[in-house]
């Protein structure tokens, strides 16, 4: 349990740790134009490699897929590390930056995919949403305390520090996971590689996900985008095709005939859609709308992610003295949507206690939730499907994440561009790009002071044009909670559906002999 507690404590904090380094690597290695590839190249990556290795893990054993994936995102943190520096490779630091995060993305998709199926492994279903919990707590605590210790060793040493910090706890957790957890090697299982649904899933996913990425820079009707979603669709048919046929499918479709499996599949898309309406934008409106400083950036999501990892730690001990998991998930749900109704109702001049009280029911919320969709697919899954299944919830949680992010910036930037639009004459041709994307401002204040303060005037301009993106913003950010209260009170709907199988209790049946 500790080694698979700092492996997830790992992933996560590699997460949030590096966010704050931004500026400093755009500095450094000159990629401002590239830096959103840094965050994309890693989101394909693990995406695709938590169901790809779960179904590797079903039919070959967990052990060492697991300590490949925590060795190899060791690895590649040392070598994000080193970005700029290895000149032998031919591209420059940012590439290298770019192509490391990618890599480490497989090792990152393994790790935590693979964490929360060998938790279904070692224990009952009704003990699984206690330790569950606690790898939810895991994660809140990590988004807390990972922006504050990525500012201070950015400040402090350098912005190659904050990869470098992963490698003492790696390489304890490797440690653990090598010496004291056994290797079940399954049996009973045929061991076929579903070669045409790896390759299918990948030509599926990675065109979406590129998609919903570039959706905020060229829009919903560009070419570039509608191909991308169209192979994408093309694709998930011979994906869809491949499995129904497959020897041993990558994701079984006879799992989603269980309306437990189906249903969660569905609520957690939209729980991540939800939350992400939430994380990425409520720093923006606190910073860029109600002037919250930059330098509390790192703080600025603490009482939300307290909330959380309260919640997640509760759930889990209901879990087990109740042996359900539907009470949670209503309640979590409806909390998380009467958060995003009073985000909903923020403004310009909202005091931040009433933001502050929004983020606590919410966070509690989706505390609640978070775990219970894992505790519910794990109850009803067959055990030789199990890391198929439980992938299955993290895959379709990162989807929804994704297009939330998506959907939701390309909201934000629309009504931004509308509404700015009467103001965009007055802005300086060389801080232009700077004015396009709003959600960058913050990080650029110093570049901006810079470009303005050559010109006399300069700073009243720069204060008044931040203004107006002030205003732009609040009705933009406004209309991503309104949009977010009305997916999540959807979710209350699908929860109230959600059919309550008791968890088992006791101990699991005996796993074979370790090898």
């Amino acid at each position: 349990m500790a080694g698979l507690l700092l492996s997830v404590l790992l992933a996560s904090l590699d997460q949030t740790i590096v966010g704050t380094a931004e500026p400093k690597i755009i500095a450094s290695l000159s990629g401002f134009n590239r830096y959103p590839w840094v965050s994309t190249a890693y989101l394909l990556t693990s995406t695709l490699s938590v169901p790809i290795f779960a179904k590797l893990s079903d039919m070959y054993g967990r052990k060492w897929f697991f300590l490949g994936g925590a060795s190899g995102f060791v690895a590649t943190s040392a070598l994000c590390g080193l970005s700029g520096k290895l000149n032998f490779l031919g591209i420059d630091g940012m590439n290298q930056l770019i192509l490391f995060r990618a890599i480490q993305g497989v090792g990152g998709g393994m790790m935590m995919g693979l964490a929360f199926i060998i938790i279904g492994d070692i224990f009952s279903p009704a003990e699984r949403g206690r330790y569950q919990g606690f790898f939810a707590a895991t994660y809140g605590l990590s988004s807390i305390f990972g922006p504050t210790l990525g500012g201070w060793l950015t400040d402090q040493v350098s912005w190659r520090a904050t990869f470098y910090v992963n490698l003492p706890v790696g390489l304890i957790a490797i440690f653990a996971i090598l010496k004291y957890f056994p290797y079940w090697r399954p049996h009973g299982v045929k061991r076929v590689v579903d070669w045409a649904g790896v390759f299918s899933l990948i030509l599926s996913i990675v065109p979406l996900l590129l998609a919903l990425t570039w959706v905020t820079d060229y829009g919903w009707g560009s070419a570039r985008v509608q191909s991308l979603l169209a192979l994408s669709v093309a694709m998930l048919g011979a994906f869809l095709w491949a499995e129904s046929k497959a020897v041993e499918p990558l994701l079984p479709l006879s799992l989603f005939r269980d309306p437990v499996i189906s249903l969660s599949s569905v609520a957690v898309f939209i729980l991540g859609m939800g939350m992400f309406g939430v994380i990425i934008y409520l720093p923006l409106f606190m910073q860029a709308v109600l002037g919250v400083t930059a330098t509390r950036s790192g703080n600025l999501l603490t009482p939300l992610l307290m909330g959380s990892v309260v919640g997640s730690i509760l759930t889990g001990q209901i879990n087990l003295r109740m042996r359900t998991y539907k009470p949670q998930a209503v309640t979590g749900s409806v909390m998380i949507a009467a958060g995003m109704i009073l985000f909903a109702r923020m403004s310009a001049a909202t005091p931040q206690n009433q933001v502050l009280t929004a983020m606590i029911i919410g966070g509690f919320g989706m505390g609640l939730l978070m775990p219970v969709y894992t505790v519910a697919v794990q109850n009803v899954a067959p055990p030789h499907h199990m890391g198929a299944a439980t992938a299955s919830t993290a895959f379709f949680r990162s989807i929804g994440s994704t297009t939330g992010v998506a959907l939701f910036g390309s909201l934000l930037l629309t009504n931004y561009h509308h509404d700015f639009a009467g103001a965009r004459a007055r802005v300086p041709a060389e801080a232009l790009a700077f004015f396009n994307n709003p959600v960058r401002l913050p990080q650029v204040q110093e570049q901006l002071e810079a470009i303005f303060a050559r010109s006399p005037g300069g700073m009243d301009l720069l204060r008044s044009l931040l203004g107006d993106v002030r205003m732009a913003l609040a009705h933009g950010i406004q209309v991503i909670f309104i949009t977010s209260a009305v997916v999540m009170t959807a979710g209350v709907v699908l929860n109230l559906l959600l059919r309550n199988v008791p968890l088992k209790h006791g101990q699991r049946p005996a796993a074979p002999a370790a090898e």
